[in-house]
C-alpha cells in the first residue's frame, strides 16, 4: 500500500495535494499554507480543487460537519481516476481532531487506487490500531 509522503514539496502534473482548510479559504497556516504557497489554493476558496490542491473544511464544527466535504472529495476522485490524490491528515492539526476522528471519514477512499491517505489513517481503517500524534 502508498501512503501519502509526511512532506510534500513537489507534485507531478498529474497529482493533487489534498489539505484541511477553513470555510473562509484562509490558508495562512499548515497544510493549508503548503497548498496556497506550492499548489495554487486560492486564498478566500475554503472547498474544493484550486490548483493543484483540493481544500477540504475541517474547522467549522465536529466530525459530522466534515463528512459531507470528504464524501465530495470521494467522488471526485472516483471520477478523476487518471489522478493521484494526497491526502494529509486533514483536521489533526489546527482544528485540534485526532487521527481516530478523521480516518474513518475516509473509509470509502481506502481503496481507491488513485487516493494516497496518510499512514496513521490507513493503520486505523485497517487495523483498528491506535496512532495517536
Amino acid at each position: 500500500m502508498k501512503y501519502t509522503p509526511e512532506n510534500i514539496t513537489s507534485l507531478d502534473r498529474d497529482e493533487v495535494f489534498v489539505f484541511g482548510s477553513n470555510l473562509a479559504g484562509n490558508h495562512a497556516e499548515g497544510a493549508a499554507r503548503v497548498a496556497r504557497e506550492r499548489f495554487g489554493a486560492i486564498m478566500g476558496q475554503g472547498v474544493g480543487l484550486q490548483g493543484q490542491s483540493y481544500a477540504i473544511p475541517t474547522m467549522q464544527g465536529g466530525v459530522e460537519t466534515i463528512k459531507p466535504y470528504v464524501d465530495e472529495f470521494i467522488e471526485l476522485a472516483r471520477e478523476w481516476d487518471q489522478t493521484t490524490f494526497y491526502v494529509t491528515r486533514i483536521g489533526c492539526g489546527i482544528a485540534g481532531f485526532t487521527d481516530e476522528q478523521i480516518a474513518p471519514l475516509f473509509a470509502e477512499a481506502l481503496n481507491l487506487y488513485n487516493v494516497r491517505l496518510p499512514k496513521s489513517f490507513v493503520d486505523i481503517l485497517t487495523k483498528g490500531g491506535s496512532t495517536k500524534r
